[in-house]
C-alpha cells in the first residue's frame, strides 16, 4: 500500500507523513518544490501543485489512498484524476465551520460524488495559527498584541488533526465518516500567551488592543497574518462577507465552540491542550 499525502509540507500535513512513515507505510508527498521539503529520506518527494490539476496526474500512479489537502477551485478535477488512477480512498481536510453550517465544501462534495471511499476530517481552528501571527513580537520582544483577551475559543492541535487523518487512511470503519476535530474544552487568549510563556520559562506580557489595530499590525506582517486577519478578527465571515452586525450568528459559535468527543473516539487519546501545544512549540518562539 503506497499513501499520497498533499500538502505535504504544511503543518498538518507534515504530521500526517510522520505519522504514516512511523507506521511503516510507504509515502509518496506532493510539494510544489522538492528541493525545500525536508521531509524524512524513506519519503518519495515529487513535485505538483493542486492548483493545475495536469501537473499532479503523474503522483497517482501506484497510490492506493490519499491524504487531500483542500484546494476548493480544482477538487473536482484532482478527486477525478485520482480515482481514474485508481486511489480507493481519499481523506480530505474540511473545517468544523461546516459542521457549524457556516458554508458548504466543495472538496467535500468532489469526494462524496466519487467512487471512494471517503472520510472528512473537520478541524476547529489551528492551534499553530498562533504561531503564525504572534511569534515575530513573542521572539522581538516578548509580547503579543491583540484583542479579545478573555474571550473562549476552541482551538486544536496539529498533531491531532493529523492522528484522525492517518487513523482514517489507515484502518477500515470510517468510510462516509465527518469526523469534527477540537481541542480539550475553551481557551482564551490571556491563558494562551500564559501557556507560551510557561513553555519559555520567560513572561510574555499580553497587551490589549483593538480589532482594528490588530489587523494593521498582522497586515504589516504579510504572508498567513495579512491574509487571515479579517476572518480571524471577524471583519468577515466564512464566505468573505462582512458579518450582520459585527459578528457570527450566535447559533454558529455553539457549534464551533463545543468539546467533540471525535478526536479520543477514533485515537483512543484525548486531545492535547494548549500548554502542551505551546512546549512542543516553544523553540519556535524562543
Amino acid at each position: 500500500m503506497k499513501i499520497l499525502v498533499t500538502g505535504a509540507t504544511g503543518f498538518v500535513g507534515r504530521n500526517v507523513v510522520d505519522r504514516l512513515v512511523r507506521a511503516g507505510t510507504e509515502v509518496r508527498a506532493l510539494t510544489r518544490n522538492p528541493a525545500a521539503a525536508g521531509l524524512p529520506p524513506q519519503v518519495e518527494v515529487v513535485r505538483g501543485d493542486l492548483a493545475e490539476p495536469g501537473s499532479v496526474a503523474p503522483a497517482f500512479d501506484g497510490i492506493d489512498r490519499m491524504y487531500l489537502f483542500p484546494v476548493d477551485e480544482t477538487a473536482r478535477e484532482v478527486v477525478a484524476v485520482a480515482e481514474r488512477a485508481g486511489v480507493r480512498r481519499v481523506v480530505d481536510l474540511s473545517a468544523a465551520s461546516v459542521t457549524a453550517g457556516l458554508h458548504t465544501n466543495p472538496v467535500e462534495e468532489a469526494v462524496e460524488e466519487s467512487g471512494m471511499e471517503w472520510t472528512h476530517v473537520r478541524p476547529c481552528g489551528f492551534m499553530v495559527n498562533t504561531l503564525q501571527i504572534w511569534a515575530p513580537s513573542v521572539r522581538a520582544e516578548r509580547v503579543v498584541r491583540y484583542p479579545f483577551a478573555d474571550e473562549p475559543t476552541m482551538l486544536v492541535h496539529e498533531a491531532d488533526i493529523a492522528a484522525v487523518a492517518v487513523a482514517a487512511l489507515l484502518q477500515d470503519g470510517h468510510h462516509g465518516r465527518a469526523y469534527t476535530v477540537t481541542g480539550p474544552g475553551l481557551v482564551s487568549v490571556r491563558e494562551q500567551v500564559a501557556a507560551i510563556g510557561a513553555a519559555l520559562g520567560e513572561e510574555v506580557r499580553y497587551e490589549e488592543v483593538t480589532r482594528e489595530r490588530a489587523r494593521e499590525l498582522m497586515r504589516a506582517q504579510g504572508g498567513f497574518a495579512a491574509e487571515s486577519a479579517d476572518l480571524m478578527l471577524g471583519f468577515a465571515e466564512y464566505g468573505g462577507d462582512a458579518p450582520e452586525g459585527g459578528g457570527y450568528a450566535e447559533q454558529d459559535w455553539s457549534t464551533l465552540m463545543r468539546v467533540w468527543p471525535d478526536v479520543e473516539q477514533v485515537t483512543g487519546r484525548p486531545p492535547r491542550t494548549y500548554a502542551e501545544w505551546a512546549r512542543d512549540h516553544a523553540a519556535d518562539f524562543r
